[in-house]
């Protein structure tokens, strides 16, 4: 009997159901060595030679396969196809070299993207050797990441507060957020109102609204109620004369399948998801074989996978939805690695035999399947057909010159009648037509698409219904969601697909950010680490220095590069910095936020004031004389609404183990009321 290594229980079952009986399948729960934790476990004398230790937690596991590969005639490690399962099967073959020398010519490696029979079976046909310089390229990253956060880990504690950490990619992420506050706090709204006329052509309905672009040839920009309403005039008393129509065919293309980064940000706009409840669905997808591997940045498709994509296409909408040829995506990423696929379904047909489905567990998976299997089946359709459609349309108004224009010296138009201007606007509208559905007959169009328009002709008069005024103000920049933070990450070359999740939910964890109604608020703690690694070490955590990091990690793994010589590059001068910064930075202040109360032990005496303070389990009350003042109480934040449910309790804004804000009753448990929105603010909206 042969022995299958792989990573987790689930994905044993899953090989365990079509390999039978020749072959037994084992989990390592994940990594069996690790750096150890109470220790930095990098040997800085001898090259940044790392200290690998067994995780205590996995003795029993590591037990277990050194037994179950006693009996056996080969030995497959076929742990997950990155670098993080590439030092797993390295580690699981150093372990079982180790109770069994002999038994090293028997270990091998095998690679597979989708827990398919016929996959498994390719890739055990195909075994190789664990690859050393994917291996290299792991313990780069632990080491770098170990050697980032145990160096100013302390420097932090020192310098701005006890408890806290820093992280290459996570110290980068809580930057994007601390300045894109700064924007927003910078940002200075102005005035500007948005005008448009509700025509129709004569005699027949429905209505339309055409927008003013342009006055008098020039942008239109009108900036004050006065300036709105003289225009509003001038249009409700305008003839609107249809001046140009415009047509042309549109051909849309299908959106590309699935990466890491694009299906969490699908999920979180479409299911509101975080992306680590979407990277945990799409682990269970993949451990029961219904996705191909789900950590991943390439837009490369097995070419067997697009052919039963057009069969399928082919047999369930007809030829007319198959392009004459296999649609391929070219991927943008440098650090794509091309022997990886997209995220896509294993099976195409399953959709057609719901058994199969049947076996996922909760309507999240299900949801989760269905998203990526319409964008995979999308993808290979025919291109969408459009009627594209922009209409202009011309009104003009002869008013007199009020004595505050004359006195400006306001130039008139030459054809104009002295002491009359004359305004010439330009409204439009655009619309579309769908001639050929193509692929939008697997991803429908939204609600807010361009609208249908009627058809017109050149110098057409329009029925004036309305006009339309609205006073808006410039908005300032939108905070980040999970899905432009990891955008925006992926945008930078900061990061990988597998560690987009972690890094989010580890800055909210370190109370660096919180997360209210979907955005990200950067902390005063958050700020205050934000600025003093900024000040100290500008290098380290520039934005192209990161991404650069990333870029030599990937040419470790393409054995491009020597991971311990780039990383003394990078050491040297960081250990000088260090040194540098312990001796001569100061400590950095946290800002406090002021409730407007007196210390309640010592306020009357010495004056001392309540204010609201992060600690690592969240927002509490202290005296603004810390540490002279050791007053310190639980914090209540209220929204100033009564429970939506009990009508007796308060709402308060409450936080889960994981840093997520949600709202509750201050009754609880008596009241059980919960809402991961902020009720008051939808309330607000609705009026």
């Amino acid at each position: 009997m042969d022995l299958i290594v792989v990573e987790s229980p689930t994905k044993a079952r899953t090989l365990s159901r079509f390999l039978g009986k020749d072959y037994s399948v084992e989990a390592t729960m994940g990594h069996i060595k690790d750096l150890p934790k109470s220790q930095l476990g990098v040997d800085l004398e001898n090259n940044f030679e790392p200290d690998y230790q067994i995780v205590e937690r996995q003795v029993k596991t590591i037990k277990d396969l050194v037994s179950a590969a006693k009996g056996a005639k080969s030995v497959y490690l076929a742990t997950d196809p990155d670098r993080e399962g590439e030092a797993i099967s390295q580690h699981v073959k150093e372990i079982l070299t180790d109770h069994q020398p002999l038994i090293t010519d028997h270990i091998q490696r095998i690679v597979f993207h989708e827990i398919t029979k016929s996959a498994v079976e390719e890739a055990l046909s195909h075994p190789r050797g664990v690859n050393k310089n994917l291996v290299d390229a792991q313990i780069a990253r632990r080491v770098l990441d170990r050697l980032v956060g145990y160096k100013l880990s302390p420097l932090l504690w020192k310098k701005v507060r006890r408890g806290l950490s820093a992280g290459r990619v996570q110290s980068v992420a809580v930057r994007l957020i601390v300045e894109r506050e700064r924007e927003i706090e910078a940002f200075r709204p102005v005035e500007y109102w948005e005008i448009g006329s509700e025509v129709e052509k004569k005699e027949k309905k429905p209505s339309f609204l055409v927008s003013l672009v342009k006055i008098n040839d020039k942008k239109a920009e009108v900036h004050s109620k006065k300036d709105a309403e003289r225009v509003v005039s001038d249009l409700e008393k305008s003839e609107h004369k249809v001046s140009d129509v415009r047509k042309k065919e549109v051909k849309k293309n299908p959106y590309p399948p699935f990466t890491t980064s694009t299906m969490t940000q699908a999920a979180a706009r479409l299911f509101g998801w975080s992306a680590k409840k979407t990277m945990t669905m799409a682990q269970r997808l993949y451990e029961n074989g219904l996705i191909t591997y789900h950590r991943t940045d390439s837009l490369s498709l097995a070419a067997s996978a697009v052919s039963t994509a057009r069969d399928f296409i082919a047999e369930e909408y007809g030829k007319e939805y198959l392009p004459d040829n296999q649609r391929f995506y070219k991927t943008k990423s440098k650090s794509a690695q091309e022997a990886h696929e997209a995220i896509r379904p294993t099976d195409v047909f399953v959709n057609k035999n719901h058994k199969k489905l049947e076996k996922i567990s909760g309507t999240d998976m299900k949801k989760l399947y269905d998203l990526v299997w319409k964008r995979f089946v999308a993808c290979q359709m025919k291109q969408a057909v459009y009627d594209q459609t922009s209409i202009d349309v011309a009104a003009q108004r002869h008013s007199e010159l009020d004595s505050e224009s004359i006195q400006k010296n306001i130039d008139i138009d030459s054809g104009s009648t002295p002491g009359m201007t004359k305004s010439v606007y330009l409204l439009r509208a655009s619309g579309q037509t769908m001639k050929f559905d193509g692929w939008r007959k697997m991803i429908p169009l939204s609600k807010d698409e361009d609208p249908e328009l009627p058809q017109l002709s050149k110098d057409e008069i329009l029925e004036l219904i309305k006009v339309h005024s609205d006073q808006k103000f410039t908005q300032p920049p939108a905070r980040f969601n999970e899905a432009s933070l990891i955008k925006t990450l992926e945008a930078l070359g900061i990061g990988r697909p597998s560690t987009y999740a972690p890094t989010i939910s580890t800055i909210q964890l370190r109370n660096y950010v919180e997360k209210q109604d979907g955005r990200f608020f950067a902390t005063p703690i958050g700020t205050a680490v934000t600025e003093f690694l900024l000040k100290n070490f500008p290098d380290t955590f520039e934005y192209d220095f990161t991404a650069q990091m990333e870029e030599n990690l990937d040419r470790v793994a393409e054995g491009k590069l020597k991971w311990k010589e780039d990383l003394k590059k990078f050491y040297t001068p960081f250990e000088k910095k260090l040194v540098d910064v312990e001796k001569n930075a100061e400590r950095v202040k946290i800002e406090t936020e002021k409730t407007g109360n007196k210390c309640p032990k010592c306020g009357k005496d010495e004056g001392g004031e309540e204010v609201i303070r992060i600690g690592r389990f969240g927002k509490f009350l202290s005296c603004s004389r810390f540490p002279d003042c050791d007053y310190t109480a639980k914090y209540i934040e209220k929204i100033d609404m009564e429970c939506p449910k009990c009508g007796e309790g308060e709402v308060i804004v409450k936080k889960t183990g994981k840093g997520r804000v949600f709202y509750g009753c201050s009754r609880y448990p008596e009241c059980d009321w919960a809402s991961w929105k902020n009720p008051k603010k939808e309330v607000t909206e609705g009026i």
